[in-house]
């Protein structure tokens, strides 16, 4: 087995004789590169020749070195590496095989990129001594798609007679019973078994074959039903035993099959690289730009694979790498999903993202962008489905745009040529890049981020190669939350986020209109509660921001708020205040029960309100505590669609006739009325639970009743889990 790596550029004088039978591109200095990855037969050195990705070189001291540590001209015919390391080589090459099948039989993919002749497949013509991994795994799915009649033919053999009945052996033994006069034998004895060696070398074969697709995804097309050894067993046979019970009953066979089979099954336990196999024609599954094959590889495992029409193929001729939909960073709603948008990067160890790429990369962002604006704005018939799934990108009171997430992803080696699964930033000087028009203004249209992740390449390839449905849709969900997760934590290094909401009396909007300018960029509204803004400040401003933020703490709860997390866990403290801190410091509430309250609360819209009163328990509580109230609540005995406002003044009995005309009535036709003006900005409720307060009995459900704001407030604990 020889070994060259795509893309480096070798001396043409020492690997003339590797190079036989494949293009290859000369420079005027003597060096030549190959822009392959895969596998071909040399018929000069009948030898085989696996082409390698170029992520196997690593720059050392401006060197390019595969491992980090061998020369790529030194390593071309295996000698050199350690006993680790080449097995390491025989297995990636398999990997590296499977992945360019499954590429190439994939409907969506640009198959004119791979040149495939078939490979080592058993024959009668001229024969080679294979020395790859590869080939022994080959020629044993090759055996079984050739040899289904030698199959057939030696079950039928093993099973002939097993239902006849040995009668002199059923009376000499067993008891008759005797019906009508004649005997009948309720158990009698069939032809017995033998071992039967020809048995046991086809459960090995077909268990061997079970075990590839299991861990390769190569077809298993097992024919059949044997009791197969699997797991912890199998694992016995490839540490030793699959050698020693083969050597145990290889002279039971005479057949020319049958000691081809034995051959095939020793030879993958022993992986003794020796195997007679055909060379009636040249062999070779070869892909030109291994970059796409890897573009595939990572879409497939994180992308969409239809997103809506003008995401990836783009109104501008643009195409993204990979787009896919998943929620979003300021919150945690899983109904409001935002676009994330990703491109592969099939490099050597430790390449630089190019300024090109990088630009790019803000290009499609600004396109995607303007793709959700324009499904709102042009109000189209068939974009009806699009504006349920998804929520506008910008805010109309605020003006502030959601965080668009965007990142490169490329491919890294393991040190330890481990394929465990692991992503990582680890080893770069710059992995996360800028594009704005001003400062400290995250939430903006033209502040684009671009982070840069790792993925170990040997995972990645192996998952898709392995073409198991469920292992690569439990990464996807995986990798996801990792990426959104890493994301988050890369905004939180240069940003510090703040969840806020309005004090009692203050006019959200209106306040937000009065200081557009100093907050545009820097506030968004995000959360399904409307009263509550994520605020996001440049950690590099601490002047500029304290000044801002003394003057939003006269009219707002601020609080530091991770981004991402529901702002009623970190601001429970603040909004208890926002519940009892009023300027009166009443902290009792009035529940009015009102349903159908958006057509009902028109008729009171200047605050002027009268809630009737009866003989009733619940009454006479809310008579004694008049001058406790602050708070008017409309509720409707559940924890939605509650509306909370402060009272101006005092609330005053008076009888039905001592009402001014225009002061609204919940209840008509009562004898006995609480007067109660209300101010007409409406207060955050969102930590408040009507539920929580029953009625005394089922005929005074409906009644108004008093309540202390602690008694309505969510208890803490609950609310931080």
């Amino acid at each position: 087995m020889r070994i060259l790596i795509e893309e480096y550029q070798y001396d043409v004088s020492k690997v003339r004789d590797v190079l036989y039978g494949i293009d290859a591109l000369e420079n005027m200095e003597g060096r030549v590169s190959i822009h392959y990855v895969g596998y071909y037969y040399n018929m000069l050195l009948k030898d085989c020749v696996f082409i390698l990705p170029k992520v196997l070189l690593k720059d050392v001291d401006d060197k390019e070195l595969v491992f980090g540590k061998y020369k790529p001209e030194d390593i071309a015919n295996l000698d050199t590496f350690d006993s680790k390391e080449r097995s390491f080589l025989y297995k990636f090459a398999v990997w590296i095989y499977r992945a360019i099948v499954v590429y190439k039989n994939d409907k969506r993919s640009d198959t004119t990129i791979v040149c495939h002749s078939r490979i080592a497949q058993m024959g009668n013509g001229g024969r080679r001594l294979s020395n790859t991994y590869l080939d022994i795994l080959l020629s044993l799915i090759q055996f079984n798609r050739d040899n289904q009649n030698f199959f057939f033919f030696v079950i039928k053999n093993l099973h002939s007679g097993l239902n006849k009945i040995n009668w002199q052996r059923t009376i000499a033994t067993k008891t008759a019973i005797i019906q009508d006069g004649q005997a009948v034998y309720l158990n009698p004895v069939n032809k017995r078994r033998q071992v039967n060696f020809d048995e046991e070398l086809l459960v090995i074969f077909f268990s061997i074959l079970n075990y590839i697709g299991d861990t390769y995804g190569f077809p298993k097309d097992i024919c059949c039903q044997f009791p197969l050894i699997t797991g912890k067993r199998f694992e016995t046979y490839l540490k030793g035993l699959g050698k020693t019970r083969l050597r145990q009953i290889k002279y039971k066979y005479f057949s020319d099959k049958a000691l081809q089979l034995w051959n095939l099954c020793y030879t993958f336990f022993k992986e003794a690289r020796q195997i007679s196999v055909s060379t009636e024609q040249r062999e070779y599954l070869l892909v030109k730009n291994f970059n796409i094959v890897f573009e595939a590889i990572i879409d497939e495992l994180i992308g969409d694979k239809e997103p809506p029409r003008g995401l990836k193929d783009q109104d501008d001729g643009k195409r993204v790498d990979h787009i896919y939909s998943y929620r979003n960073l300021t919150n945690n709603e899983e109904d409001k999903p935002i676009y994330y948008i990703g491109d592969s990067k099939y490099y050597k160890i430790g390449n630089k993202i190019s300024d090109e790429s990088v630009y790019k990369q803000f290009t499609y962002a600004r396109n995607v962008i303007q793709w959700n604006l324009n499904i709102f704005l042009d109000d189209k018939k068939e974009d009806a489905a699009l504006r349920k799934e998804h929520p506008i990108y910008r805010d109309e009171l605020t003006e502030g745009y959601n965080i668009v997430p965007n990142f490169f992803i490329s491919a890294k080696m393991d040190e330890k040529l481990s394929y465990a699964d692991n992503v990582s930033t680890t080893n770069r000087e710059n992995n996360t890049f800028l594009s704005r028009h001003f400062e400290n203004r995250l939430f903006d249209r033209d502040t684009l981020l671009v982070y840069h992740y790792d993925v170990n390449f040997l995972y990645v390839v192996s998952l898709y190669a392995r073409e198991n449905a469920h292992q690569k849709a439990q990464w996807k969900q995986k990798v996801r939350e990792l990426f959104r997760e890493k994301i988050q934590a890369a905004l939180e290094e240069n940003y510090k986020f703040y969840a806020m909401t309005p004090k009692p009396g203050v006019n959200h909007e209106k306040y937000l209109r009065e200081n557009f300018q100093e907050l545009l960029g820097k506030v968004y509204r995000p959360f399904d509660d409307t009263n509550y803004l994520s605020l996001a400040l440049d950690k590099q401003k601490e002047s500029e921001n304290k000044d801002l933020l003394d003057k939003l703490q006269k009219d707002y709860y601020v609080v530091e708020c991770p981004l991402g997390k529901n702002p009623t866990s970190v601001l429970s403290g603040e909004k208890a205040q926002n519940s009892s801190e009023a300027v009166h410091g009443r902290k009792g509430v009035l529940m009015v029960m009102m349903e159908k309250y958006a057509t009902k609360s028109a008729n009171f819209t200047h605050g002027k309100l009268a809630v009737a009163i009866k003989m009733t328990v619940e009454s006479m509580d809310i008579v004694e505590n008049l001058s406790n109230i602050g708070y008017v609540l409309f509720h409707h005995r559940s924890d939605n669609d509650q509306h909370l406002f402060s009272v101006r003044g005092t609330c005053i009995i008076k009888a039905a006739g001592e009402l001014e005309d225009d002061r609204y009535k919940n209840i008509g036709n009562k004898e006995l009325y609480i007067s109660v003006d209300i101010d007409t900005t409406e207060l955050s409720s969102g930590n408040l639970h009507a539920s929580k307060i029953k009625p005394a009995s089922k005929e005074t459900r409906y009644d108004a009743q008093f309540a202390w704001l602690s008694d309505l407030e969510s208890d803490n604990s609950k609310v931080a889990e």
